[in-house]
């Protein structure tokens, strides 16, 4: 049985701490966050504290903080050579304490509180300074993934921004969709089965095969009109700067 003790309150420890619930060789034995809040309607009280320097002695302590907490949190642990790892896609492992043995742990997937997730189809990428906590790593992700990865801190700040143009950047876009139907009375989702195709899509071809639309067509008059639909200013800023960044990609001008 794999001993660990989860760190942090917020979505990351929430999801973590309910599949680790489901995993017999694994225990989260303790929380820690400093308001004392449950990561799980089944969690004991008993679990949980608040109190840094009454942590239990485990296999890992996952921080699954914020970013700007990693380095504060991981150098305030009351205890020295034990293995210490971060959920984060941009921290680098060795802003983690060097009294401790550092190592990353990092789901990369979009959290929110309220909606579920399959972790077994979720990807981890994994780091270690010491090879046998690398080996402990993977198969701790194991029991919950089927997809894991040995990635250093360069590669994961290179999927992080990556990460950032697929899914932060693109939900914007669906966001300022749903504004321009809202704003003419158009339900947003008749749009659903076009953003379901187009992430599929990529799925069967590369990406830059699957572009479409009046961008990389050079279909001047419909850039035309949807600029003249366009009310919000920054909203016809970002159609201009992305409709030259296909064209330019594709070869073509406006």
């Amino acid at each position: 049985m794999n001993s660990i003790v989860l760190l942090g309150a917020g979505n990351v420890a929430q999801h973590l701490y309910a599949a680790f619930l489901n995993q017999k060789s694994v225990e989260v034995i303790q929380c820690y966050n400093r308001k004392g809040i449950k990561l799980h309607k089944d969690q004991k009280a008993d679990t949980i504290t608040t109190d840094i320097t009454n942590l239990k002695e485990a296999d890992v302590y996952i921080l699954a903080i914020s970013d700007d907490a990693v380095e504060k949190v991981s150098s305030a642990l009351p205890f020295m050579d034990r293995l210490v790892v971060h959920t984060s896609g941009s921290v680098p492992m060795k802003s983690i304490d060097n009294r401790n043995h550092p190592g990353v742990f990092y789901p990369l997937q979009t959290f929110s509180a309220t909606k579920k997730v399959d972790f077994n189809k979720i990807p981890f990428c994994i780091e270690a300074e010491r090879e046998t906590d690398a080996v402990f790593l993977k198969k701790l992700a194991s029991r919950l993934s089927q997809k894991v990865y040995d990635i250093s801190s360069d590669q994961r700040n290179i999927l992080h921004v990556a990460a950032v143009f697929v899914n932060n950047f693109t939900n914007y876009m669906f966001t300022i969709g749903n504004e321009i139907c809202e704003e003419n009375k158009v339900p947003f989702e008749i749009l659903h089965p076009l953003i379901q195709e187009t992430a599929k899509k990529i799925h069967e071809i590369e990406p830059d095969k699957a572009q479409t639309g009046p961008a990389v067509r050079n279909d001047f008059h419909t850039i035309e009109r949807h600029l003249g639909i366009l009310t919000n200013d920054l909203q016809k800023q970002l159609y201009e700067t992305l409709t030259k960044a296909i064209q330019s990609k594709y070869g073509k001008e406006l």
